[in-house]
């Protein structure tokens, strides 16, 4: 079973930076209470939007959703009042201090390790360094999916460690079956049945460039083309624009199948039959045949879904109506091949008595039925899904979900800060230099992370990372562009400016987490 493309998803994406508090609470939150656990989500680092492909997970639609925070338009106003959160910006008595205050209580206290109290004098010590954050690091690259066979029109070609199963059993199913034409091969009718099967995958490798030549053609990025369990899939990043681009992209595939069925005939007139030559071409030529025949079924995740669903979001104009109605017909095509897949072999209409339908040949025909009804209807019950997301990914914008942020020096006390932000109503801190020019972003799990005693004696520039570039992010960005510069460059939160360099805010991970299952989990 080959299959390529599909109706696109956000990959997401998976494993999770280090670096990521699982919800990150607010500056200007208790450092006692604990962070709920957050959702893994598209706006961490490793769940960007994913590749379209047929099989790839999607985001998870999780059960916390309904009780996750809004993320809306109200972030730039703060979550609570200031005098609910005072505790946060006072003094380690609970007294608040102007800044004068703070910084002279911090001289005195230097090299003590706990709270003293304010304005008591701390026995003579070394001043310690100021704690400082684990320098931000870039989360491991994700599994590339096996082992990297080439780079055809610059596109990754990865084999799977499945393909190595695969082609195992079909060495020993084709062997068997030469065992019965050509005897006298003895042993060595395996190797001709290896060859066979690199031949076959090589099939479907073709099969998978067309994909990738079309998307190539269309200005389609595609990621990788990975070769694997029933198949090869061909992981194309974006959506056709319309309908019709969107058929031909499907369409190649299935074509270049039956291209490849056509040639292989040709090339058997002059071969002998019943020499190995002759049979290995019989073989592939059916083989190729099979793939564009199944590849055309009108059922999503196959290629024939997604003509259907080119077809229905021509006349309808509506691409999601197109992907519903492909969906259902794919999963009803699931639950044909998990009945009459079975039905078929014993009643010997696919070429085989009844009588030999037996055995051990039943058990693998009924767990080979299985197997594609899954894939059919995971596949189509994906292509559901992402389809919701897209629907919904216009909803994330930068502008919407940034919070408010009050600008400090790299030496201003953490409690200081916190007041500062309190009183304006801000939920976030840009360390800026003597010119006001930003130069990194306090972490939140760095805050919580301070105990509320110790916050006079904290500078900011000990809990912020410093600005990359990539850390910069426009306030008009919105849905899946937004996406993909978070996925670009992962952190825990991102500077939001406006067009003429401004500073806007700061956009937190966790809250377009947040956002990106609430949009999720609202129906379409």
């Amino acid at each position: 079973m080959v299959e390529s493309g599909g109706t696109g998803r956000p990959r997401p994406d998976n494993e999770q930076s280090a670096e990521h508090p699982a919800t990150p609470a607010s500056p200007a939150t208790d450092p006692a209470q604990t962070p709920d656990p957050g959702t893994p989500g598209p706006a961490t680092p490793d769940t960007e939007p994913a590749p379209t492909t047929s099989e790839t997970p999607t985001p998870s639609e999780a059960a916390s959703a309904e009780a996750a925070p809004a993320e809306g338009g109200d972030a730039p106003q703060g979550p609570s009042a200031p005098g609910d959160d005072d505790h946060c910006a006072a003094g380690p008595n609970g007294d608040d201090k102007s800044e004068t205050e703070t910084r002279s209580e911090t001289r005195s206290e230097a090299g003590a390790g706990t709270g003293t109290g304010a304005g008591q004098p701390a026995p003579p010590a070394p001043a310690p360094t100021l704690p400082k954050g684990p320098p931000p690091q870039r989360p491991p690259e994700q599994p590339r999916g096996g082992l990297l066979m080439g780079r055809p029109f610059g596109v990754p070609v990865y084999v799977a460690p499945s393909w190595f199963l695969v082609a195992a059993l079909i060495t020993w199913v084709f062997g068997n079956q030469l065992d019965r034409v050509l005897p006298e091969l003895g042993a060595l009718r395996y190797l001709v049945s290896l060859f066979f099967a690199v031949a076959f995958y090589a099939s479907v490798l073709i099969h998978e460039l067309a994909h990738t030549i079309a998307a190539l053609r269309f200005k389609l990025p595609v990621r990788r083309i990975q070769l694997q369990f029933f198949g090869g899939v061909s992981e194309i990043e974006k959506e056709a624009e319309t309908p019709g681009r969107e058929f031909w992209l499907a369409f190649v595939g299935p074509l270049l199948s039956l291209v490849l069925a056509g040639v292989f005939y040709l090339a058997m007139q002059p071969v002998e039959p019943g020499t190995v030559p002759g049979v290995l071409l019989a073989g592939l030529m059916i083989s190729n045949l099979i793939v564009a025949i199944f590849n055309l079924l009108p059922g999503l995740p196959l290629d024939g879904g997604r003509m259907l669903r080119a077809v229905v979001w021509k006349l309808t104009g509506k691409p999601m109506n197109g992907t519903i109605a492909a969906a259902w017909v794919g999963r009803a095509l699931a639950v044909s091949v998990l009945i009459g897949l079975p039905l078929l072999t014993q009643s010997g209409a696919l070429g085989s008595s009844a009588e030999d339908s037996v055995g051990m040949d039943t058990v693998t025909d009924a767990l080979l039925a299985a197997i594609l009804a899954a894939i059919i209807w995971t596949g189509a019950g994906n292509s559901l899904r992402m389809a919701r997301l897209r629907e919904h990914l216009p909803e994330l914008r930068a502008r919407t979900l940034t919070r408010r942020a009050v600008p400090v020096e790299t030496h201003t006390p953490l409690s200081e800060a916190l007041r500062r932000a309190n009183d304006a109503g801000a939920r976030a801190l840009v360390v800026v230099d003597a010119h006001g020019e930003p130069l990194s972003l306090v972490r939140e799990a760095a805050i919580v992370g301070v105990p509320e005693h110790r916050r006079p004696w904290v500078a900011v520039s000990g809990l912020a990372q410093d600005l990359t570039d990539g850390m910069r992010v426009s306030a008009e960005l919105a849905g899946e562009d937004l996406l993909d510069v978070l996925r670009a460059t992962p952190a825990t939160e991102y500077l939001v400016v406006e067009e003429t360099g401004e500073i806007f805010g700061v956009l937190s991970a966790a809250d377009v987490e947040r956002a990106f299952v609430k949009a999720m989990a609202r129906p379409s």
